[in-house]
Parts: structure tokens; sequence; C-alpha cells
């Protein structure tokens, strides 16, 4: 319940400036900032607005600003905090489950919309289908070896969602990544395996291979099919760095 209280606390002091500038302080709106203190201050706002973004058709702000002004003015407060920790409570708990239902109806959504493109996509010119699901599309072969699931790899790679949007990507950060292969979403230790050092594939990955109903973050959503252009650069593995010591002594 912290997160929401901090939320709401947040938008009390936006209510609480809208009162003040009703009041008189400031009869109107201010100019743009030009001080450190207004940008500061404006940046605050703007983060307090963002922060109840998703609950601010549950709060009546004016109440919430006379709740602010009597606790400042050090006046008696309507609610006890007795009846308000239920309240909060259940206030809470109401929320929780609106986000809940919002994110099942968005898994299911997205589930819908990606069989619709798997099943389009494996019907497509040079896109093979393993028995796990995984759609793949070989770009360019390459000529190196094959990584084992447990070697480490080094890649170049753009993830986006079917609609095009980039959620990820290291040619973005201008440099390649690193990693074990047995370390990421299944979809991606299994396509890395099939690819061989200067390959290019191009991998298609159900939600199941990927972050399933969960998501990550804000930019994959419950449910997404994930698109990747995935170079293999290079395998890291024990035996090449042998070679490699034994080569240089």
């Amino acid at each position: 319940m912290k997160p929401l209280i901090r939320a709401i606390v947040c938008a009390g002091l936006l209510a609480l400036v809208a009162g003040c500038q009703n009041q008189g302080q400031q009869s109107a709106s201010p100019a743009e900032p030009t001080t450190d203190k207004e940008k500061v201050s404006y940046i605050i706002g703007a983060n307090m607005a963002r922060s109840i973004a998703n609950i601010s058709d549950e709060i009546d702000v004016a109440m919430m600003q006379k709740g602010m002004e009597d606790q400042i003015k050090g006046q008696d407060l309507l609610v006890s905090d007795e009846e308000a920790r239920p309240l909060l409570q259940a206030f809470s708990e109401k929320i929780r489950a609106k986000q809940q239902e919002q994110m099942a109806a968005a898994g299911q959504k997205n589930l819908e919309e990606g069989q619709a493109f798997l099943e389009e996509n494996k019907g497509k010119e040079g896109v093979k289908t393993t028995e796990s699901g995984l759609q793949y599309k070989i770009l360019e072969k390459g000529q190196g070896q094959s990584p084992d699931k447990t070697d480490k790899v080094k890649v170049h790679y753009k993830g986006t969602t079917i609609d095009g949007t980039v959620f990820d990507s290291s040619y973005d950060r201008g440099e390649p990544a690193v990693f074990a292969a047995d370390k990421v979403i299944k979809g991606w230790t299994e396509g890395i395996q099939l690819m061989k050092e200067g390959g290019k594939y191009k991998l298609f990955i159900p939600a199941e291979l990927a972050y399933g109903q969960q998501g990550a973050g804000q930019n994959i959503g419950p449910n997404e099919v994930l698109i990747f252009e995935v170079e293999l650069l290079e395998v890291l593995n024990e035996q090449q760095k042998d070679e490699k010591d034994q080569s240089a002594g």
C-alpha cells in the first residue's frame, strides 16, 4: 500500500498548490520557469501528476486539498486515523483489482493478436518453426561455431513488438551485449544455439518462450510476441579461451 499512499500524498501536494493559487497567492498561471527553483518545482509538479495518472478518477481533488490544508494548519482532521486505515486498505485493494482487470484484458488482447501473427508468419517465405513454437528466419548463415546453452555469446540485437515498437537495441547503445546463452528468455536460448558465428537471424518468439503473462517493465505487455534481429558476433566458451591462452604463450 505504500506506493499508493505516496501517490495520494503527491496528488495532495498538487491540490494544495492549486488551492493556494485559487486563494489569490497567485492570481494567474505563472510564466515559464526561469530560475532553477522554478524549474525544479515545475519538474516535481509534473512528476507528481504522473504518479497519480492511473488513479486520478478515483480521487476527489477538492476534498484531498482540504485534508492537506487541515493537516498543515494543525486543525482537527475530519477523518480519524482509526477510520483512515481500513478505508485506505480498501482503496488499495480496489485499485489493485482494477489494475489486475486491466492487465488481464491487455493479456487476452495480446494473446489473440500474437497467435494470429504467428499463424500468418509461419507461412511466409524463409520462416521456419521449431518444435517449441519458436519461429526464425535466416538472414545471414554465418561460418563459425554454434554456441552451447552454457556458452557466453557476444551479440548485436534489436527487439520489437509485433507492431514494430523497439523496446531494446544494442545497436542504439553502440556496443554489443555479452551474456550466457542459458541466462535469458527461452526463445533466445533456443534461437542462439541455431546460429553460427557471423550469422544473423530474425527470431519470432511466442509469449510462452518470452515473458509470458507477466510481461516485462513498461515496454513489454502480458502475453506479447517478441521479434528480435540477432547477430552472433562471437562464442566465448572456455575452450576458446584456453586455445587463445596457449597460442599467446
